[in-house]
């Protein structure tokens, strides 16, 4: 799916947990989370449905295929995409990826984080991603609203 998107020259970066990890220290995840510039969408949905299986749901579409136990998601949410375009390259599952900056990562998980729309088990998730950040980058603890901070058991 990656030589996909570099083949046809997609604007990407990496977000979410694997995100996280390229700045934090690494915890394994199936999941990938990718957000898309928006004027190529639509490219990518047609690009991505003749060779994997694309489900669509509000904010994001799930990529999959046969025999992988790799889940991709790609965010729709309008509030993500600004973020190729401040993305850079680090190492992401041994392959050099554009991944969100870190600002931008921190914010993707304080809204995921604050979203009554997820299970409770991945808002912990959320949490613990936000604390490991703010652990490797102490400097972005006043981007974290207090409602969050709240949430560690130990500030």
């Amino acid at each position: 799916m990656i030589a996909l998107l570099d083949d046809h020259k997609i604007r990407y970066c990496v977000i979410g947990g694997q995100g996280v990890n390229a700045y934090a220290e690494p915890l394994v995840s199936l999941d990938l989370d990718l957000v898309v510039a928006v004027d190529q969408m639509g490219e990518v949905e047609r690009l991505l449905a003749g060779q994997f299986r694309v489900e669509r749901f509000p904010h994001r579409l799930n990529v999959s295929a046969a025999g992988s136990q790799l889940r991709v998601q790609i965010q729709t949410d309008p509030r993500y995409f600004e973020f190729p375009n401040r993305a850079s390259t680090r190492d992401v599952l041994g392959m050099t990826l554009p991944v969100a900056a870190v600002e931008d990562i921190l914010d993707g998980k304080v809204w995921a984080a604050l979203s009554e729309d997820r299970r409770p088990s991945k808002r912990r998730k959320d949490l613990l991603d936000i604390e490991r950040l703010l652990e490797a980058h102490p400097e972005l603890r006043g981007r974290v609203p207090a409602e969050v901070l709240d949430r560690f058991s130990s500030r």
